[in-house]
């Protein structure tokens, strides 16, 4: 069984597992399945907007995908969420992109 088949396996028992979700969207990336990364990562952001690793990778996928004004929104909304929590690391790592897109 592949790392996909046993991540479903896993959502299957817990559909809603942000952990499980986040994970099999960076399996799809790695597949160039971009477009089923993307609904997982925004599913998990919809449900839980304060998983702020999911912000940037779908601001890198949108990036990669040359839709930067999508990717541009998407790391504004990460860097946001992370000072709500207080994520300095992943605020650093967001901002980071985020200016090397934009300047």
């Amino acid at each position: 069984m592949n790392r996909i088949d046993k991540i479903k396996e896993l959502l299957v028992q817990n559909p809603t597992d942000s952990f499980l979700q986040h994970a099999l969207a960076l399996e799809y990336i790695k597949l160039g399945d971009d477009e089923s990364a993307k609904v997982l990562f925004i599913e998990v952001l919809n449900r839980e907007p304060n998983y702020v690793g999911s912000y940037y990778h779908l601001a890198k996928l949108y990036e990669r995908n040359e839709d930067f004004e999508q990717a541009v929104l998407w790391y504004e909304k990460g860097m946001e969420e992370a000072k709500k929590v207080g994520d300095n690391h992943a605020f650093g790592e967001l901002r980071a992109a985020y200016e090397e897109l934009t300047m």
